[in-house]
């Protein structure tokens, strides 16, 4: 089984996603391969925050701060029943890129670890609320799962794997997608996908109908 998912570090729904189906599987004893794709949802975003959580959620959605405070209050209670802490609304909203470009390089390098790193990155953002584009930050995590600073700072000091970001973005485009998160599961000559983050009772019962054969080539719906 492999699984392909597009998410951005940016999207709480992606973190909160990744979660349910991770915790599916788990549950199922399943093995399978992992992919991130990259998804900027806001690519023009600076490397240093610029504009707080709360007002950037407002303008995004047309509402007013009182009520983006609320929605992302909402966002983070639905988060602690998935079991993950997070505080929304403390984000430092920085752009992705540098993230996508250490998980894409962990990918391609370290694929047993990449989960891991993937999961870290999410609960620096959220959880810690550190500025996911900062070097330091990144290294840090990087470390933390057992890689060599040596390695990781020189790669995110440049632009490697800047690339791999742009081809998954351009991908994501030719598939039609425009919002994450959304995953593919592939099963023998099967596919399944499943756009947005479904319950984690919802994602199971796909990954036990896909083995079973009971779901053929289709979008779950």
């Amino acid at each position: 089984m492999k699984i392909i998912y597009w998410s951005d570090f940016n999207c709480p729904y992606s973190y909160i996603g990744l979660k349910r189906l991770s915790d599916a599987v788990n549950e199922l004893d399943l093995d399978p391969e992992w992919e991130l794709k990259a998804f900027e949802l806001e690519p023009m975003l600076d490397t240093e925050p610029t504009t707080p959580m709360i007002i950037r959620h407002a303008t995004k959605f047309g509402i007013t701060p009182a009520e983006a405070e609320k929605e992302m209050d909402e966002i983070d209670e639905i988060a602690k029943e998935d079991g993950l802490d997070i505080n929304y609304k403390g984000t430092q909203l920085v752009s992705s890129r540098n993230a996508h470009r250490l998980a894409k390089f962990v990918q391609r390098k370290y694929p047993e670890l990449s989960q891991n790193l993937i999961f870290k990155i999410y609960d620096a953002n959220f959880s810690k609320n550190e500025i996911i584009s900062d070097i330091d930050v990144l290294s840090k995590i990087a470390t933390s799962i057992g890689l060599n600073e040596e390695e990781i700072r020189p790669m995110l000091s440049g632009n490697s794997y800047g690339l791999e970001v742009d081809l998954d973005m351009e991908d994501a485009r030719f598939n039609g997608l425009n919002s994450v998160p959304f995953y593919v599961i592939v099963y023998n000559e099967e596919q399944l996908s499943v756009p947005g983050a479904f319950e984690k009772i919802d994602f199971k019962i796909a990954l036990e109908d896909l083995i079973s054969g009971k779901i053929k080539y289709k979008t779950f719906i």
